[in-house]
């Protein structure tokens, strides 16, 4: 919530908050909102629960809000400063997983989330909480084929990356001029992996070497690991 009054990338409808609430968590809450030019209003906490809905604990607050905006894919594309990195799920339809992903790709400077029309969970509250606000500074597109789109961020100029526990390059040793240029990042399903389809588009398959007995990574933890050895490497090499 106080993302989404930051960014204000949302259209911002109502804040409603519990009558006679004096939190001082609410303080900060109730100036964004004042900044943003959100209409505040106090309610029974019958009402606030109505409002919120059975599934979402409001803790005493609840803003009303409009989708998240859509970026298109060239827009997408063309975000923020070289190298750019934008991140691709493939099957990933738990939004827990999505948003714990959005929260790691904003973190570590991606430039944008590039989701498929069907088999991706929405940008909704549990995504939103799990990313704990990032999505609401994330730019997303949704695509309807992502093996097309990738062939379009190709064409662009962007490498595709592609991570496999049975990939033949280590994440650590990658050359020089790979991690140079723009570059999308799949991430699949944990246990599908990246689609036949989908991985057909990849260019350089990597692996995280682990030393383990457990062979493989949460979605998001994997997503951490690429993401941040990705921007250390682009930085060292300028």
């Amino acid at each position: 919530m106080r993302e989404a009054l930051r960014a204000r990338r949302r259209r911002l409808y109502r804040l409603r908050v519990r009558g006679g609430d004096r939190r001082p968590a609410l303080v900060e809450i109730l100036a964004l909102a004042a900044e943003a030019g959100v209409p505040v209003e106090e309610v029974l906490a019958d009402e606030l629960a109505r409002c919120a809905g059975a599934e979402v604990a409001h803790q005493g607050v609840v803003l009303s809000a409009g989708p998240l905006p859509e970026v298109s894919l060239e827009t997408l594309a063309s975000r923020g400063d070289p190298p750019r990195t934008l991140v691709a799920l493939d099957g990933v339809e738990d939004p827990q997983n999505l948003g714990a992903v959005a929260r790691v790709a904003e973190a570590s400077g991606a430039t944008g989330l590039l989701l498929t029309r069907r088999r991706a969970p929405p940008l909704g509250p549990a995504a939103a909480r799990a990313s704990a606000g990032a999505i609401e500074w994330l730019p997303v597109t949704h695509v309807v084929n992502l093996s097309r789109a990738l062939r379009e961020l190709k064409r662009l100029g962007f490498w595709v990356f592609g991570t496999s526990p049975e990939a033949p390059d280590d994440l650590f040793r990658l050359e020089p001029r790979v991690v140079r240029g723009d570059r999308v990042i799949v991430l699949g399903a944990e246990g599908r992996g990246i689609r036949a389809g989908v991985d057909r588009m990849v260019d350089h398959r990597v692996r995280i070497p682990m030393s383990g007995r457990i062979g493989s990574l949460n979605v998001s933890t994997a997503a951490a690991v690429v993401l941040f050895e990705l921007a250390r490497a682009a930085g060292a090499e300028r």
